[in-house]
């Protein structure tokens, strides 16, 4: 409907309200901004393939930041909890929905200082989740978020805050802050085999749906974790057009003390100006529009004894699956003949 001269109202044509629809869709969305974040506060999504070493990177990350005389708080989206295990020496944090469960069942309100923790100068919480079994992660990141909204997550004043999710998984829950705008950038942890960077292409092919959506999260580049020389993640980055912000080699030093639960990215450390160079870069870098790789196209990034392209798939048969000849049964479909 629309207004007429007089004000009443008058019926628009199907046709000519389709027509509006379409020259209204057919609109091209603002390019994504590649000047310096403006907001406070950035609010980074740090996503990537389970056991990649996203953890790994956002303890030694936020440790440097915050030796730098940064403000950080880094939180746990993954319902494993483990964000904070490194940055806490082994420690398991107490996770906001467990927490949030246990002092609701007793009448009482969660606050600050029962989920969140510290250590020389980062600021550290778990999300955390259903156990096996019984219930959705993606809902509980969402449970989660809502819990921070009423601690007063809008309020806090934080230099950076980062954010830990697992790029495995795809429901709405792990997409909320590039889905919802809750983020200004995303960075991917990938490393040279395909399995973690089809993880990574995933969530470049998440952050440019929700860009066609109208969102405005981009890309702001990959860290590459075990890197190992092959050259696989670079070739990546280089095809969808995000930067390599740190590429964290596959050492034997770095291995045994993650796995101590030790930070090696201490002032004064070998691995310090690495880990210096990855805060600045992320600090810096632009929120990009990625440029998803085709399944072939991220295949064609390996060599094909890698990715099996000789193999040639062969139809299965009746024979096959029931140890008989195809039988060609008549279609009880009614054929008419045309005149």
């Amino acid at each position: 409907m629309s207004a007429s001269a007089d004000g009443r109202e008058t019926l628009i044509p199907m046709r000519v309200l389709d027509d509006m629809l379409r020259a209204e869709a057919a609109v091209p969305l603002d390019p994504v901004s590649t000047g310096p974040v403006t907001k406070e506060t950035q609010i980074i999504a740090i996503y990537g393939k389970g056991g990649i070493g996203k953890s790994f990177t956002l303890a030694n990350l936020s440790y440097s930041m915050a030796q730098d005389g940064k403000k950080v708080l880094l939180i746990g989206c993954d319902p494993k909890s483990d964000t904070t295990s490194l940055l806490f020496g082994g420690r398991a944090c107490p996770t906001i929905i467990g927490t949030s469960s246990k002092m609701k069942l007793a009448g009482e309100q969660v606050k600050i200082g029962d989920v969140c923790f510290k250590r020389d100068g980062v600021f550290a919480m778990e999300l955390g989740g259903p156990e096996v079994g019984r219930g959705c992660g993606g809902r509980g990141i969402i449970h989660g978020f809502e819990t921070l909204e009423k601690l007063g997550f809008h309020e806090w004043g934080f230099d950076y805050v980062l954010l830990d999710f697992l790029g495995d998984v795809v429901c709405g829950g792990f997409g909320l802050p590039i889905a919802r705008d809750m983020c200004q950038k995303v960075i991917v942890v990938g490393s040279n085999d395909l399995q973690s960077l089809y993880v990574a292409n995933n969530v470049c092919s998440a952050v440019e749906y929700f860009r066609n959506l109208g969102g405005n999260v981009g890309v702001a580049g990959i860290v590459i974790n075990k890197d190992d020389g092959t050259g696989e993640a670079a070739a990546f980055a280089e095809k969808v057009g995000i930067p390599v912000l740190a590429a964290i080699p596959a050492n034997d030093d770095i291995r045994r003390k993650s796995a101590s639960y030790e930070i090696i990215g201490r002032p004064g450390t070998q691995w310090a100006p690495l880990f210096q160079t990855l805060a600045d870069n992320v600090a810096s870098a632009p929120p990009m529009r990625p440029k998803p790789l085709s399944q072939d196209e991220l295949l064609g990034l390996f060599s094909g004894d890698v990715v099996g392209r000789n193999v040639v798939l062969t139809p299965a048969t009746e024979f096959d699956m029931c140890g008989r000849t195809e039988i060609s049964k008549p279609s009880l479909e009614v054929v008419y003949e045309t005149v």
